[in-house]
């Protein structure tokens, strides 16, 4: 009887997972399924480009005078 309660839980921690794992997927491409079943093309994100602009500010490393003088 034991064991089978201990049985049981892994059974539906397992079960629940699949099920969130199951969602999760449906819901990122629910709507490219929903599409391909009405038989009409998927529905395109767009993406915008921005600029991007890096700037690195790091001053010069200089050698220090104990490292020079090994040099």
């Amino acid at each position: 009887m034991i064991i089978a309660a201990l049985g049981t839980l892994p059974f539906l921690a397992t079960l629940w997972l699949l099920v969130v794992l199951g969602a999760s997927v449906l819901e990122e491409s629910g709507a490219k399924i929903a599409a391909a079943l009405k038989g009409k093309p998927a529905p395109q994100h767009k993406v915008e480009a921005g600029r991007l602009r890096i700037r690195c500010q790091r001053e010069p490393k200089r050698p220090l005078p104990h490292l020079r003088a090994a040099a």
